[in-house]
């Protein structure tokens, strides 16, 4: 860097201008020399002038992306805000979606239950060939509707986190039992063999959950399996009993054995004939066990059928056993029963499906009306609807009360509420419970063990 041209030459007039001039050139020369040197440094390598113009880079860098990163924690904040208030919009819908299902399910099944119980006094009544396979049909075809609607409910607890287990101590055979007889006939009707392995085993859980656990899978091995046989029974494992329902059915690949436990999915097709479902039982099934903490295993290969298990801790037997551990098989003919529910068609039902067993019947659809009854006539068994009209009490306050006056008084408490809390209050009370829509032979087996009871007694 060059310092430019020399002023043009000054005579000085005094000592003192003469020494201004020396010292002026003097210090020209040695800014001179301090640029040469820091001209040179700075092409050498990066020191002191270039690393202050990096430094001064970098700091306006810095700054840039602050500010960006300022704009971007503001917008982030703002979508966070606005996917909190869609969260909590959704979980009021879910929660609302829920409390409306509870609200209606009673309603929904009021009118299916009906229509059961005049189906089944219909196959009662020895109607001819054509006319009785027209009731069958419809019994079929109503039982699809229950099935459908009870799974719609169901997913929709399950998700809502709304259904709370009931968890008890039982011997395992009290469910497995009853679901044997019941698929028997079912695989029968289809040309299957079915094989059950009775167990002694005593388990703790929740016995309805765990019950639409293991109906699942005989409802799909009953589905799936066009030939061969079915298994039901129990395998004693170091941390629980396994409760497995194998099939000789199509198999399932492996790499589809974990999506059929999603909503709507299905690993093969059914057969023709078959109903084919909503394809959310495996769902169900997977929420409940984990619900349960009971886990799950499914051991299968194509054309060589299925194995569906799960497993239940145990429990320990009571001290006192139950004087009905299971449900016999019997007569309900000649029992006095009482009928109280407040649809009109639900007690023409239920009066046409009991006198069809020869049971002697007074209906009421309210509580003052069968309190009335209760004055002039003894009774045997009390069917009563929970969920009454409103204003009256509901069934468990009747029952209570007509328990009083006729302590030996067998009672069945008919709902379409699946909490556990109100099923342990029934249990407390030494009550039946059946869940709507009623099923016939649950019902009469329930009023014969009830009977066989008060004999006992």
């Amino acid at each position: 860097m060059e310092l430019g041209p020399e002023p043009p030459a000054f005579v000085p007039d005094s000592e003192r201008e003469r020494a201004l001039m020396e010292e002026n050139a003097r210090l020209r020369r040695i800014c001179g020399a301090l640029i040469e040197r820091v001209e040179s440094a700075g092409m050498a390598g990066g020191a002191p002038y270039g690393a202050f113009e990096h430094a001064v880079l970098l700091a306006e860098q810095v700054r840039e992306r602050t500010d960006s990163l300022h704009r971007t924690l503001e917008a982030l904040g703002e979508a966070n805000t606005r996917l909190e208030a869609a969260r909590a919009e959704a979980e009021a819908a879910n929660r609302s979606k829920t409390r409306f299902l509870a609200a209606v399910s009673h309603d929904l099944l009021q009118p299916l239950n009906a229509a059961r119980l005049f189906t089944s006094a219909l196959e009662d009544q020895g109607l001819p060939d054509d006319a009785g396979r027209l009731v069958g049909h419809i019994g079929r075809s109503l039982k699809d509707v229950e099935a459908l609607l009870g799974t719609l409910v169901d997913i929709s607890r399950l998700d809502a986190g709304v259904l709370t287990p009931d968890v008890a101590t039982f011997p395992v055979g009290e469910l497995l039992d009853v679901l044997a007889e019941e698929y028997r006939q079912l695989a029968g009707a289809r040309g299957l063999d079915f094989h059950y392995v009775p167990s002694s085993a005593v388990v703790v859980s929740d016995l309805a959950l765990l019950a639409r656990v293991v109906r699942n899978f005989l409802t799909n091995a009953v589905r799936y399996t066009e030939r061969g046989h079915l298994l039901l029974g129990c395998r004693r494992r170091p941390d629980g009993l396994e409760i497995l329902v194998g099939d000789t059915g199509p198999g399932i690949p492996e790499a589809q054995q974990s999506a059929i436990f999603l909503e709507f999915r299905r690993a093969v097709v059914a057969p023709e004939g078959a109903d084919r479902g909503l394809g959310l039982g495996l769902a169900i099934v997977d929420r409940i066990a984990g619900m349960l903490d009971h886990p799950l295993e499914l051991v299968s290969r194509p054309g060589r059928g299925a194995l569906f298990s799960i497993r239940v801790p145990y429990g320990r037997r009571p001290e006192t056993p139950p004087a009905q551990e299971a449900l016999p098989a019997g007569d309900p003919a000649g029992a006095r029963v009482w009928v109280l529910d407040d649809d009109p068609a639900v007690l023409d039902g239920m009066a046409a499906l009991l006198e069809g067993w020869g049971c002697r019947v007074h209906c009421a659809s309210t509580p003052g009306a069968l309190d009335a009854a209760s004055r002039r006539e003894g009774v045997d068994i009390l069917l009563v609807d929970y969920h009454l009209a409103p204003g009256d009490p509901d069934g468990l306050e009747v029952a209570d009360r007509l328990r009083d006056r006729h302590p030996a008084l067998g009672v069945v408490v008919i709902t379409a509420n699946h909490e556990g809390g109100l099923k342990q209050r029934v249990r407390e009370r030494g009550y039946g419970c059946l869940l709507k829509p009623v099923k016939p032979l649950r019902l009469r087996m329930l009023l014969t063990a009830l009977l066989e009871g008060r004999s006992g007694a």
